[in-house]
């Protein structure tokens, strides 16, 4: 009996022992779980007053009232400043630019010698309308335009004129970092005609129209 009572008493010793060293063990091996708080990023505003360049290429037509419509084409590379203002998910934009200009084509229907139309500078003053989808903005565009046509004719003077006319069209825009966004665009632009007349070599009256589609690509710096 004496041998029974002692085997039990130092079964019950050990376990009294072992036990807090097992618990021990299992809380060095699974701590308690850490909840962190979740991290949210802010919804992008377009709201400011932006600085940037753009360039691209062009294609269109001219037409002279003796030849007809003949085809141009160039490349364009210019400034641009503009305000954004954001109400909601709409984006109200004023934006204007200007640039160099190299569109230009040239015909010998009716004009032997090669009658030539170009444009050396042109600028647009637009207002914008834009849906946000936080970084990302579709937006459609339209507003005056500016630019010089010129008329041209080997052996005669030609003629240049600085027309108003005007411009339409959309693009895309999309916030790269915090303060830069990058942006492709397309515009139709229509600058009216002016009369080249006897200075390209033909009748009193020979009115020289101007008609350009755009597609260019931007960068623009937000403040």
């Amino acid at each position: 009996m004496k041998r029974v009572l002692l085997a039990g008493v130092g079964a019950l010793t050990l376990a009294a022992l072992v036990g807090p060293a097992n618990a021990a063990d299992l809380s060095r091996r699974y701590p308690a779980p850490v909840n962190k708080a979740p991290i949210y990023s802010p919804v992008y505003n377009w709201t400011g007053m932006y600085i940037g360049i753009n360039g691209g290429g062009a294609w269109g037509q001219s037409g002279w009232d003796t030849t007809g419509n003949f085809d141009m084409h160039g490349w364009l590379l210019g400034g641009t400043l503009g305000y954004n203002w954001q109400a909601g998910q709409l984006v109200f934009g004023l934006e204007g630019d200007i640039g160099w200009s190299n569109i230009k084509g040239t015909t010998t229907v009716a004009c032997a010698l090669g009658c030539e139309t170009s444009n050396s500078w042109l600028g647009t003053v637009r207002g914008r309308l834009g849906y946000a989808f936080d970084r990302f903005l579709p937006y459609i565009t339209g507003g005056l335009a500016l630019g010089d046509v010129r008329a041209s004719t080997p052996g005669f003077p030609g003629a240049s004129q600085t027309n108003a006319g005007w411009t339409g069209g959309g693009g895309v825009e999309f916030a790269v970092a915090p303060q830069w966004t990058a942006k492709a665009e397309y515009l139709y632009v229509d600058l009216g005609s002016f009369n080249c007349g006897l200075n390209c070599g033909a009748a009193a009256t020979d009115n020289v129209s101007f008609r350009t589609s755009i597609i260019r690509g931007g960068l623009n710096y937000r403040f």
